[in-house]
């Protein structure tokens, strides 16, 4: 067992021998950001003052060889090799407000629903107690038994009663995990989830018009994010851009205009990239940004896709004014090497 100390808070954490720091300090609840959990986002990028760690597998984009020499590591990989490692993370920030993450807790498909000709939707019903997890959170699914590797996937709905957790999972020709849901994955199958994981989360103390873009099965935490707000009462306005290639990729139109009549404060905004259709924005969100709103100056920007997608409505948004502690990002990278959601 090795000790992780925060500095400056002083607190300490428990890291058991092969844990990662930030598997470590989840187990204890403190929410350090992370995206991929595989060394290629960068988000859980972090200062060493003191100690020695394995760093592992990590992408240059991710940590620099300058950033190595200052002493930062990715924290989602880095797995602690003295008996103490003092990390530059312990502000208010770093209190706890996360559940701690579950492993291997049993759920059983209940159902199964192509959304897309590219995206399923799995419904999983917890045997047990259910997972707790914030709206936009993620879990991590896969089938073991098979030797199908865990992947990362957005959880689609706000916490339930009775436990549910929706994954819209898209299709990746070249990832195990994903084909592997699509096409041997049944109704009534037992699986695993471990989580929930992840800071793509809103606070609930911000009162802000709240802008949503999202690409492809980056819909999934955007809609845990719109449900939770809408079902307690947000009352600022709540828009919701969808980038889709064409309009057999617009899914869930049916809940989006359920809610544009039972919240008249939420508006739903689909754009498609390859073909034209009446009453549809044509174009990416970058480029039609502007003319829906010109000043996102006092908005809260939430944006989920592809890293290239994700970066692209940042730039777009800091360009009409949205402020970097207003804009929440979850990237999707690819499945393999790497695994995030998507």
């Amino acid at each position: 067992m090795k000790k992780i100390r925060l500095y400056p808070s002083g607190r300490e954490v428990d890291c058991a021998d092969g844990d990662t720091v930030l598997h470590a300090l989840e187990k204890a609840g403190y929410a350090l950001p992370n995206n991929c959990r595989a060394g290629a986002c960068g988000e859980c990028k972090v200062r060493v003052r003191e100690g020695q760690f394995d760093q592992g597998m990590v992408l240059d984009m991710a940590l620099s060889q300058d950033e190595r020499k200052q002493g930062y590591g990715l924290m989602c990989m880095a797995k602690p090799l003295s008996e103490d490692l003092v990390i530059e993370w312990g502000t208010e920030d770093a209190k706890p407000k996360l559940f701690a993450p579950r492993e291997n807790v049993s759920f059983v498909v209940t159902d199964k629903v192509m959304r897309t000709p590219r995206i399923v939707e799995l419904t999983l019903m917890p045997l047990g107690q259910p997972l707790r997890f914030w709206p936009g959170q993620y879990v991590q699914l896969g089938g073991g038994r098979v030797g199908i590797p865990d992947r990362s996937y957005s959880i689609a709905n706000a916490p339930r009663a009775d436990g549910a957790i929706v994954l819209q999972v898209a299709k990746a020709d070249d990832g195990a995990t994903s084909v592997w849901i699509h096409d041997e994955l049944k109704v009534g199958d037992l699986v695993r989830l471990s989580g929930p994981y992840g800071t793509f989360i809103g606070d609930p103390a911000v009162n802000t018009p709240v802008l949503c873009l999202a690409a492809g099965s980056g819909l999934a935490p955007i809609l845990s994010l719109a449900d939770a707000a809408l079902r307690r009462g947000y009352a600022a306005p709540v828009a919701l851009v969808f980038s889709a290639r064409t309009k057999d990729d617009v899914y869930d139109s049916g809940l989006m205009a359920y809610w544009q009549m039972k919240y008249r404060n939420f508006r739903f905004i689909p754009t498609l990239t390859r073909e034209q259709a009446p009453g549809l924005q044509h174009g990416r969100v970058p480029e039609i940004l502007p003319k829906l709103f010109p000043d996102l100056s006092a908005h809260s920007v939430f944006a989920a896709g592809s890293p290239e997608f994700v970066d692209a409505c940042v730039a777009a948004a800091k360009a009409l004014g949205a402020q970097d502690g207003l804009i929440h990002t979850e990237g999707f990278f690819a499945q393999d090497p790497i695994a995030v959601a998507g």
